[in-house]
């Protein structure tokens, strides 16, 4: 099935933009500004799924682990992602690659919408929240500290 591409609005055809996730601080998923578009779901078949994310300026995704890995290639503006103790700058066409169990998170870094397509398994897992003593690790961090959001 193709899913047009309207590069004025940055949308697909038939792709709703939906909340990214639920937010529940209490369990450490805080995040800002940031939407979840389904390109391509489990209902439509297959063990992949496609999804594009879009991060407004300032905004952040929830600082989480996953069994599953992320195959990540930025396609809008720019940021930076937190990959275990690592920071890497995010910019049009980059790769990033999250192996399973690492924590991540990521970030706009400028003054336009932040946008990345993800791949992952359609059968995974469902997030899982860093404890308290692994957030502050990472607020700790010289590498990680200053970059950890909120």
């Amino acid at each position: 099935m193709k899913k047009k591409f309207d590069p004025k609005t940055f949308t697909w055809s038939g792709v709703v933009p939906q909340t990214y996730a639920e937010e529940n601080s209490a369990a450490g998923r805080q995040w800002r500004g940031t939407s979840r578009h389904i390109i391509k779901g489990r209902e439509e078949g297959g063990s992949f799924d496609v999804r594009y994310f879009e991060v407004e300026p300032g905004g952040y995704t929830s600082l989480e682990r996953h069994t599953h890995i992320h195959s990540v290639i930025c396609v809008r503006g720019e940021g930076y992602a937190i990959v275990g103790s690592e920071v890497h700058p995010l910019r049009l066409f980059d790769h990033l690659y999250v192996a399973p169990g690492t924590p991540h998170q990521f970030v706009n870094a400028g003054s336009e919408p932040f946008g990345f397509v993800c791949v992952v398994d359609s059968e995974r897992d469902r997030p899982q929240a860093l404890a308290p003593e692994e957030v502050a690790a990472l607020k700790r961090h010289p590498v990680t500290g200053p970059k950890v959001r909120p």
